[in-house]
């Protein structure tokens, strides 16, 4: 078994087994609480749990994900591109809103870090929250924070916004595709945004412009902090 499990591929196969169970699940619920993520997640600690499989075997297939998370985020510049026409149209409010987004996120993280009285390296963990995996990472590591709790903060970020995001677009009457955009893509990354394209094809679009503006500014702005 201890052999099994050392294996990359078991990693690997787990992950993506744990995923596509994740999706079939969401489609025969279609709740937006049933996400694929966070299912898959549930499953694979549990499978872990379960079996005692130490989590350093599985990271060896981890690692494989892991290398595909930048080709990932970059290969969202397609959906970019069939709607550059709306993004030129639109640069300054997206400039704006993912400056604001992203201050408005790093500052709740800072004034609810005091609040609870949580160490300086609390602090610049979870500052990057809103940004994707690689970014995220990297701002961490640059500022001294703990990185897996750094993964762990953007992947809950990302899956409620994926969860929510929907909701609050309703509740609060956004019918501006732009707009939906741009506020999921700057509060949810990468996650928030496969939510964004199955709202449309122009919110996908500025959702992504907007979650590597958003990346690219709270790089900027942790430089300051």
């Amino acid at each position: 078994m201890g052999e099994l499990t050392s294996m990359a591929l078991f990693g690997l196969g787990l992950s993506l087994g744990a995923f596509e169970l994740g999706k079939l699940i969401q489609k025969k619920c279609k709740n937006p609480a049933a996400n694929p993520l966070l299912i898959a997640i549930v499953l694979v600690i549990a499978v872990l749990q379960i079996f005692h499989i130490p989590y350093e075997d599985y990271e060896e297939g981890g690692k494989l994900i892991s290398i595909f998370l930048g080709p990932a985020t970059i290969c969202l510049a397609v959906t970019v591109y069939r709607q550059v026409r709306i993004l030129k149209a639109n640069v300054l409010p997206i400039l704006v809103g993912t400056a604001v987004g992203s201050a408005a996120s790093i500052l709740t993280v800072i004034g609810l870090c005091y609040l609870f009285r949580l160490d300086q390296v609390f602090h610049v963990s979870l500052i990057p929250k809103s940004v994707t995996t690689p970014i995220a990472m990297e701002i961490s590591r640059a500022q001294n924070g703990i990185v897996p709790v750094t993964v762990a903060a953007v992947v809950l970020t990302g899956i409620l916004g994926a969860i929510i995001s929907p909701l609050l677009i309703r509740v609060c009457r956004i019918k501006n595709p732009v707009t939906a955009g741009v506020a999921i893509g700057t509060s949810s990354h990468v996650i928030g945004t496969s939510k964004a394209v199955e709202l449309g094809e122009v919110e996908g679009a500025m959702s992504s412009i907007s979650l590597v503006m958003s990346g690219i500014i709270t790089v900027i702005y942790s430089l300051f902090l």
